[in-house]
């Protein structure tokens, strides 16, 4: 038979994780899997509101909404957009690669601009869905090139991946509001800034009132339930959201009725809010506490930071990832994140720094700077 090729590959990550279990399983010894973009401090406590759930009702027996519940639409319109935000703008997704694709296959553009340090799945989907990849520096460049952005989409992920990279709040949302003024659409794709940010902020309030901008959400990293694949898009635009909608429907036929009632839960009951604030606590005081070793130890690579903060679950450190592998640490070599800086990547790694303090400290104690 004849067959479709997609044009991408399957990850390397995950090549890298069945590599850590053999080694594992023929060495008898623990590798730590800092190649994995996985909250590992604590898990999320699901047992403060599973217990209230009626696993017998149409919530999880029936076929779901296929724009996701209105009750997890209007309370992710009133926790994360401080109700400034339609539930009839916001659409459940299963997970945030979903996402991604319904609103890059969905957007009339031929090229999507993506930071020159990127996470890879953003390439693998433009291939998937045939169009080309744009690259951009800084996000100065962005606003030096306004008439050549025109017809394109730009894709900004903040904190980022691979760098963890947190930008200025101002600062970016100036450039993404001169990006909307000029009719070129912004994706922002955000899996990770609901974990560091509390319930007052009003960033996703701010860009919803923005028509040419598109918010890509996971609650894999904010509510640390990546096993659920479930996200959302937000969008004011409604040929967009009719067409977005059309999409989800075909693709899903409406998002796991479970996950959406765990999320409900979890934003919008006091036990679930409880388990929540405990849950980021304690992964953002590791996260933390992380950095500020590799800072000490002088592997933390700062000069990928001089117009940002380390601020994300993952960060970079000036060490191969062979050297790391010989300390059983798990890791990503950087060139595989960019396609411009591949030679000068080779000499650093990207890890995740959502790990327990103690265990982390015990495995980078002997490791060394190289880069």
């Amino acid at each position: 038979m004849k067959i479709l090729h997609s044009g991408a590959a399957l990850s390397k990550i995950v090549r890298i994780s069945e590599n850590l279990r053999q080694l594992e399983r023929r060495t008898g010894r623990k590798y730590l899997p800092l190649n994995r973009g996985v909250n590992m401090v604590c898990s999320i406590d699901l047992n403060r509101i599973t217990q209230e759930i009626d696993f017998n009702s149409d919530t999880i027996q029936v076929y779901p909404a296929s724009r996701g519940t209105f009750k997890l639409r209007q309370a992710i319109g009133k926790h994360l957009f401080l109700q400034k935000s339609d539930p009839d703008h916001i659409l459940v997704t299963a997970g945030g690669m979903n996402a991604l694709d319904l609103i890059i296959q969905t957007l009339d553009v031929k090229k999507v601009h993506l930071p020159a340090y990127h996470w890879e799945n953003y390439g693998h989907i433009l291939n998937i869905r045939q169009k080309a990849q744009g690259t951009y520096f800084c996000r100065k460049e962005l606003t030096e090139q306004l008439p050549k952005l025109r017809g394109d989409a730009v894709l900004i992920c903040d904190p980022g991946n691979p760098l963890g990279e947190k930008y200025d709040d101002r600062k970016q949302f100036a450039l993404i509001k001169l990006l909307n003024d000029n009719d070129i659409p912004v994706i922002f794709d955000s899996p990770y800034r609901r974990l560091f940010s509390d319930p007052t902020d009003d960033y996703y309030a701010r860009l919803a009132e923005l028509p040419n901008v598109v918010i890509c959400e996971s609650f894999s990293k904010s509510l640390g339930i990546s096993g659920q694949r479930i996200g959302f898009i937000h969008t004011p635009n409604k040929e967009l959201y009719e067409q977005l909608h059309i999409r989800l429907m075909y693709c899903t036929n409406g998002i796991n009725g479970f996950a959406q009632e765990v999320v409900w839960r979890l934003l919008d009951t006091p036990a679930g809010q409880e388990a929540v604030d405990e849950f980021r606590q304690n992964t953002i005081t590791d996260i933390r506490n992380n950095l500020d070793f590799l800072k000490r130890k002088n592997l933390l690579a700062e000069e990928f930071y001089e117009e940002a903060v380390p601020q994300g679950i993952f960060t970079v450190v000036k060490c191969p990832e062979s050297e790391l592998l010989e300390h059983r640490i798990g890791s990503v070599c950087l060139s595989f994140f960019t396609k411009e800086h591949k030679v000068k990547a080779q000499r650093y790694s990207r890890i995740c720094v959502s790990y327990p303090h103690d265990e982390f400290v015990e495995y980078f104690l002997p490791v060394s700077a190289h880069a």
